[in-house]
């Protein structure tokens, strides 16, 4: 895989080969998603990666299911309570004692929330870096992998370090793979207390 200066990989060059063998401390690396932008992308690729299916084709229709799916990504104990309301099995979430006690896991910002802002920036540096495709089907934007994405979502699935990641992007694909407008509404029905949230506010979970 070619290393390019900056970006995510750059990124992926510097996890495989300084991180590889080290455990990643939980809580700081929660803390270091809302400020690095290259661990953002790395979790879409791994999430997009998931709902590429095995020949990589796979698309998830439009950013604002992204958004949402990753909202349930970012945030394991809300993964585990969405599954349960779908009648899916919450065994493989695998919920940490520091990820459901942790300040962070605890937290969720309506400005990083299921409606974050940051999606169409993350998704344009994607796809410059050549990682990440875009398609129209009318006003509808699709999102996938090129094939260097999906090289680069491979090389995440082989560090240690975003194991639990790779693992609930799956569950999602299986568990929480529905029409764009239906995950809005379930999202609203299972997680009544976000919706409320003011820009920035906190809630507790």
């Amino acid at each position: 895989m070619p290393v390019r200066s900056g970006g995510v990989i750059h990124f992926l060059w510097m996890m495989t080969n300084e991180m590889r063998g080290r455990a990643m401390d939980m809580v700081e690396a929660l803390a270091d998603l809302e400020i690095n932008p290259d661990l953002h992308s790395a979790r879409l690729l791994l999430l997009l990666n998931a709902f590429a299916g095995e020949d990589g084709t796979g698309e998830v229709e439009g950013l604002s299911k992204l958004a949402k799916l990753d909202f349930l990504l970012r945030y394991p104990v809300l993964l585990q309570r969405a599954l349960a309301a779908r009648g899916k099995s919450t065994r493989q979430v695998k919920v940490l004692d520091h990820e459901r006690n942790s300040v962070e896991s605890k937290m969720v910002r309506f400005r990083y929330g299921p409606w974050d802002h940051r999606y169409y920036r993350l998704l344009n540096v994607l796809v410059a870096q050549g990682l990440a495709r875009l398609t129209r089907d009318g006003r509808r934007v699709h999102i996938g992998l090129t094939g260097e994405g999906i090289q680069a979502a491979r090389a995440l699935l082989e560090t240690d370090e975003f194991e639990d990641i790779a693992r609930r992007a799956r569950l999602l694909k299986t568990g929480v793979d529905i029409q764009a407008t239906h995950l809005v509404r379930f999202i609203y029905e299972t997680f009544p207390e976000v919706v409320s949230l003011k820009i920035n506010e906190r809630i507790e979970m």
